[in-house]
């Protein structure tokens, strides 16, 4: 395993509580400050600020693109799933956090090779066993795959969708699942891919690269965590905030996007609640989108 400290710049010093669900999309980065629930852009090289795209009275975890459907978004946000038009009117599929006994809400999710797209959740306490992750299938049902987890993140996607990484942040586990992609079911159940040692943070967003391999935000460490995967880890990249909480490799060329928070950082600075991007070997791939109905 490789320590390296990157110079990472600061892209966007937004002074986000909760920055998360970076993605690279049709030439511009989209990414959430969740607490807010604000939904913004940043054109690559042509914008020089983020434009905010919507904004909502609940909490917003991540989105995605909806297929055929420019300037629609599918969200995992406030208690459950919407669709996010132009507007930024919340069009709800469904909201299953509302029939959990524990305050909960919505957390960080991505769309699948397949056309699904996956959410997970936490209660606001972060409480172990209370976390679920969702599965939005392309006619618009959702459907709870696991249950039992804490605060779950990710999920990330291998480029033929067989396999799906998933992050429980508070008991350090990163677990991996093979996906039927025809059904989206998982094949058994999670194995644990890795687990994270005291004091090394919690995994937190993810993403994997062109290569295969797993890129983890760490929590807590100021840390990006880089896997083979068979679970090595195979690099250690210092970041110069507390809190890294989402990774997105660009597509097109050798720079990695980290979103950060300013929650439960006492003395934050420009890289706290910020976009930073870091130099790194390897290109991401492909933004993937949710299949819905027309």
């Amino acid at each position: 395993m490789t320590h390296t400290a990157r110079t990472a710049a600061v892209v966007v010093d937004g002074a986000y509580e909760l920055a998360e669900g970076g993605r690279w999309f049709d030439g511009r980065y989209v990414y959430v400050d969740i607490l807010s629930g604000r939904l913004f852009e940043l054109r690559d090289d042509t914008e020089p600020a983020p434009r905010q795209l919507c904004g909502l009275d609940v909490p917003l975890g991540a989105v995605a693109p909806v297929a055929d459907r420019p300037g629609t978004w599918i969200a995992a946000a406030g208690t459950g799933i919407a669709l996010l038009t132009a507007d930024g009117a919340p069009e709800w599929l469904d909201r299953p956090e509302d029939r959990t006994p524990a305050p909960s809400r919505m957390n960080d999710g991505v769309a699948d090779p397949a056309g699904r797209f996956w959410a997970g959740s936490m209660a606001y306490d972060g409480a172990h066993g209370a976390g679920s992750l969702y599965r939005t299938d392309p006619d618009g049902t959702v459907v709870r795959v696991l249950d039992g987890l804490g605060i779950v993140n990710g999920p990330a996607f291998t480029a033929d969708g067989t396999t799906m990484y998933v992050a429980d942040t508070a008991a350090g586990t990163i677990l991996r699942c093979s996906v039927d992609p025809a059904s989206g079911d998982l094949s058994g159940g999670p194995h644990t891919f890795a687990r994270v040692r005291d004091g090394e943070g919690g995994p937190d967003g993810m993403t994997v690269d062109a290569e295969g391999c797993l890129w983890v935000a760490m929590w807590g460490a100021g840390e990006v965590h880089r896997y083979h995967p068979d679970g090595r880890r195979l690099h250690t990249l210092t970041v110069p905030a507390p809190h890294p909480t989402s990774v997105c490799l660009h597509p097109a060329d050798n720079r990695l996007f980290v979103t950060t928070a300013r929650y439960g950082v006492k003395s934050p600075t420009a890289a706290s609640g910020a976009v930073l991007s870091i130099p790194v070997p390897v290109r991401g791939t492909a933004v993937c989108f949710w299949s819905g109905p027309g």
